[in-house]
């Protein structure tokens, strides 16, 4: 039940939302951070093949300025080109040979003098370019070689696939570069191969220099981005779980926000499930209607009816009462004006109200509308002040209790005996009603003290000029006792039950259809 005293298990629902979000945070955060680190690891990886390839084509620009400068040179004796042949070797930064080729064979070597080796175009990418797997000299030992050619004459030089190798491990420890020439391709391990080149699982990546015919591939091995993450990442990761933990708690804190009663109470506002209830008042003499006690009951879309008790003391001490109350007159104006014909001259309505009326001058303005919507005359509107909460005596209350009288609305004092400040209400306040107590009501023919206490209450409203209501009446026994004492109403289930608007307007206008009047007995 909504409001319910007792402690509500917290449902699956709400235990397992706040793990999900803070589920969903981190795993929305992991996604992102997998994706910044992916995003990292191939802007690193491109970075590193044009750097590959800056340092490549510098290393080719030295040995093809040797081709150069050797290439006018083509056709002459050995003996006479081999001193300028060994001069480049020394003079190149990383040259390692050079040759002279006439009619495509090589005639004049630097390492060996006179040679003669023939020369195949077809080995070179381009014409230009061959990453050798060794040679004679040093067979199984990586060469990258460099052909320039005019007409039948040309010049080779080559550079050690050492100082490939050590570029490409220098570049980036954590990649794995490799170098391609043709259908050759070598990689940080030194070894030329001429098998298909593997990819890469992360990043991959190929580019190709714009000066020289070789391709450099750069790439990470599968689960380089965890490792990535691990190693920069960390106290991000951290971070994100200390937020996720925060965003759970404040999921949880907003689902009990949402489930509070004051959060309830305003849900239930909205959706207008708070709606009047009237059980009628009878008069002294013939116990004919003579006015309701509009009571707010809480129709609920899953409880159903839920008992005043368990949510009018959350409404007051929320401050909710203040609006649940001015809609509820609204409803009463709206719902009874259509059959104020039925009613008697003065038909009494009495409302409760708390202690925040007594400080909202809008009280007035509420009570002026409700009476607004019913003939001139037609009833009287009494305003029932409660004592759960203890009324201020203020300016404010003082004024607003005389603009209440001048526009004829009656103040009555419910639960007259119950409450600590009920003497102290009757000295402040004009009060035009006492309302005895249900509990007193209900000791008639029971306890004499209580018998004693309600002859009291009865005796001082006589002489204070008060008119009186007893509630709780549900014995003709009560009914006969309180109307030998004069007291002006009764209220009770021996009268009639709160009901809703419906079964309210079928039971007056039964009751106003009855010939035979009931009499109270005399003693």
């Amino acid at each position: 039940m909504p409001l319910s005293p007792k402690r509500r298990s917290r449902s699956t629902a709400r235990v397992l939302l706040p793990c999900w979000w803070v589920s969903f945070q981190v795993i929305c955060g992991v996604l992102l951070l997998n994706w910044q680190a992916q995003r990292e690891l191939q802007a690193k990886a491109r970075f590193n093949a044009e750097h590959a390839i800056e340092q490549f084509d510098r290393v080719l620009d030295n040995i093809a300025q040797a081709a150069r400068n050797l290439l006018p040179l083509a056709g002459q004796p050995c003996e006479q080109v081999k001193l300028p042949l060994r001069e480049q070797v020394t003079r190149g930064t990383f040259v390692r040979s050079t040759n002279l080729f006439y009619d495509d064979t090589l005639y004049c070597s630097s390492l060996f003098g006179s040679y003669r080796e023939a020369v195949n175009p077809d080995d070179y990418t381009d014409g230009s370019l061959w990453l050798m797997d060794g040679n004679s000299v040093s067979p199984g030992h990586p060469l990258l070689v460099y052909r320039l050619s005019e007409g039948s004459k040309g010049a080779i030089t080559t550079v050690d696939g050492d100082h490939l190798t050590h570029l490409l491990r220098l570049i980036d420890p954590d990649s794995d570069l490799r170098v391609q020439v043709g259908q050759h391709w070598m990689g940080t391990d030194g070894r030329v191969r001429n098998d298909p080149l593997p990819g890469f699982a992360v990043a991959p990546t190929a580019l190709k220099s714009s000066h020289f015919s070789f391709t450099v591939h750069s790439g990470y091995p599968d689960g380089e981005v965890w490792r990535l993450m691990q190693r920069q990442y960390g106290p991000l990761f951290g971070l994100l779980v200390f937020l996720g933990v925060i965003a759970g708690a404040a999921c949880n804190w907003q689902l009990k926000r949402a489930n509070s009663p004051r959060a309830e109470l305003q849900r239930a506002l909205e959706a207008d499930e708070f709606v009047p209830y009237f059980q009628p008042v009878v008069r002294h003499g013939d116990y004919r209607w003579a006015g309701v006690e509009v009571l707010m009951r809480w129709i609920h879309p899953r409880d159903g009816l839920v008992r005043p008790d368990l949510f009018i003391p959350y409404a007051e001490h929320s401050g909710q009462i203040l609006p649940m109350t001015r809609r509820l007159m609204q409803q009463v104006a709206e719902q009874l004006a259509p059959h104020a014909d039925t009613f008697d001259e003065g038909f009494h309505i009495g409302i409760n109200v708390s202690a925040a009326h007594c400080q909202d001058l809008a009280l007035f303005d509420d009570c002026q509308r409700l009476l607004a919507a019913f003939p001139p005359g037609r009833i009287r509107l009494t305003l029932e002040l409660t004592e759960r909460t203890l009324i201020t005596p203020t300016e404010t209350t003082f004024n607003l209790f005389a603009k209440l009288h001048e526009l004829g609305v009656m103040i009555a004092l419910d639960d007259f005996g119950t409450g600590q400040s009920s003497l102290t209400y009757l000295r402040q306040f004009k009060v035009d009603y006492l309302k005895i107590d249900k509990s007193f009501v209900g000791m008639i023919g029971v306890d004499a003290l209580s018998l004693h206490i309600l002859d009291s209450i009865i005796e001082l409203s006589n002489k204070l000029d008060m008119g009186i209501v007893a509630e709780g009446v549900e014995t003709q026994t009560q009914r006969d006792y309180l109307a030998q004492r004069q007291v002006d109403f009764q209220q009770g289930y021996l009268f009639g039950k709160p009901l809703p608007l419906d079964g309210f307007i079928d039971a007056l206008a039964r009751q106003k259809k009855e010939a035979t009047v009931a009499q109270p007995s005399c003693p």
